[in-house]
């Protein structure tokens, strides 16, 4: 069992520094079932902030796989009003919310593929003003993350039961920054300042054109939209309100441009993707489409990945991490994107976020898209850094400078 005393620092911390939550303001946490006792201290902790009210919503991926498997594609297709009006008066109340991440990989492995993509996309439809939202960083939002039995035993296949959860407990906690003896709350403010440096020397060589290569087969040029900001750590709100959107985190991430990504990226982590792990996998681009792609495992979920919509085949984020970092240099794979996409450079496709953008969240959808903005219902990060991994960027006067030398930051 997890010590008490890092769990309370675990929903301290998710209340005072992930969502930053502010006197008289609604939360909404999200947790499964399974991750009832962290819940309750956020919650706990969220009033203790000063919440006016604070909503649960309860999710439970066992639930939800009964109706996939069981449900007709049309009454998939179908998302309650309730469930759309709850985000609205989320939204209308100017709230913010703290989820917790507890996958369950390969849960979904045998559940049909259409059935999975017809129900993501009837939700991501549904919700298209709600995303929008919080990528925006209208409001404040926070992911952090609790194990479960089948995930801890998938991330240490030689331990079983409470010996593997617990193992993962102090892997996860370690790469929150939590211990017994210390202030996280500290620490954390400190990383923000480390990552905020980083973000300000990248703003201001303001590259065009940066170049990935290493002997995986990875060869690709991702050129960056004008004016466009390099983030990671804090983020604020128009408000203000700084908040983190993911604990942990080490990124450092841009928007490329919409049509400028040409050539292959080899992926170096699995994917988890609808409840299934894609392995393996490579993508080719063209003018920014993804033009080929193959994978050893689950290929036809990358391929709905893919083709989830007109914009999910083209990129929304490019993001640096040094191969030598906290989370890499744990050895450990965690088959859960916030934690292994802090471990390697990383790409996602789809969505862009406006606020790599000057002024961005304040353009009209036409006036994103003029800037090579990539919109999208989805989000998805696939991790590609490596040990040798080499990056170079060329500025907008042409000047060329080396930013990772052997997969990791030198400037």
């Amino acid at each position: 069992m997890i010590n008490d005393v890092l769990l309370e620092k675990l929903a301290e911390l998710a209340v005072k520094v992930g969502a930053n939550v502010q006197k008289d303001q609604l939360v909404a946490v999200n947790s499964s079932t399974e991750n009832r006792v962290l819940a309750r201290k956020i919650v706990k902790h969220a009033y203790l902030a000063g919440a006016k009210k604070v909503d649960v919503n309860w999710n439970d991926e066992y639930v939800s796989k009964y109706g996939l498997v069981n449900r007709s594609e049309e009454s998939l297709k179908e998302v309650p009003e309730f469930v759309v009006d709850r985000y609205k008066h989320f939204i209308k109340e100017k709230g913010c919310a703290i989820s917790i991440a507890s996958p369950i990989p390969d849960l979904n492995k045998d559940v049909p593929s259409n059935k999975l993509q017809v129900s993501g996309l009837a939700f991501s439809k549904a919700l298209t003003f709600y995303y929008d939202h919080m990528m925006s960083s209208k409001s404040q939002w926070s992911i952090i993350a609790a194990p479960n039995k089948i995930w801890a035993e998938k991330v240490f296949p030689d331990l079983k039961g409470d010996e593997a959860v617990n193992k993962l407990w102090d892997a996860i906690l370690e790469a929150s920054r939590i211990t017994l003896d210390n202030d996280p709350i500290a620490e954390w403010n400190a990383h923000n300042e480390r990552l905020l440096k980083h973000n300000k020397v990248l703003n201001d060589y303001n590259f065009d054109i940066l170049y990935f290569k290493n002997s995986l087969g990875t060869d690709i040029s991702v050129k960056l939209v004008q004016d466009h900001i390099w983030a990671g750590g804090g983020e604020y709100t128009p408000e203000g309100i700084l908040f983190n959107p993911n604990i942990p985190t080490e990124e450092n991430f841009t928007m490329p441009h919409k049509y400028g990504v040409n050539g292959k990226v080899v992926a170096t982590k699995p994917l988890n993707y609808q409840g299934k792990l894609i392995e393996d996998f490579w993508l080719e681009f063209k003018d920014g489409k993804v033009i080929g792609f193959d994978a050893k495992v689950n290929k036809a979920t990358l391929e709905n990945l893919i083709n989830f919509d007109e914009g999910s085949s083209y990129l929304g984020e490019i993001a640096l991490i040094s191969y030598d970092s906290p989370i890499s240099n744990s050895g450990i794979l965690f088959y859960n994107t916030l934690f292994d996409e802090n471990a390697s450079c990383h790409m996602a496709l789809g969505r862009a976020y406006t606020i790599n953008l000057v002024n961005g969240p304040n353009l009209s959808k036409e006036e994103l898209k003029e800037k090579g903005y990539n919109n999208s219902m989805s989000h998805s990060d696939f991790m590609f850094g490596s040990e040798d991994l080499s990056v170079y960027g060329v500025t907008n006067d042409g000047k060329k400078v080396e930013i990772f030398k052997n997969g990791n930051f030198i400037i």
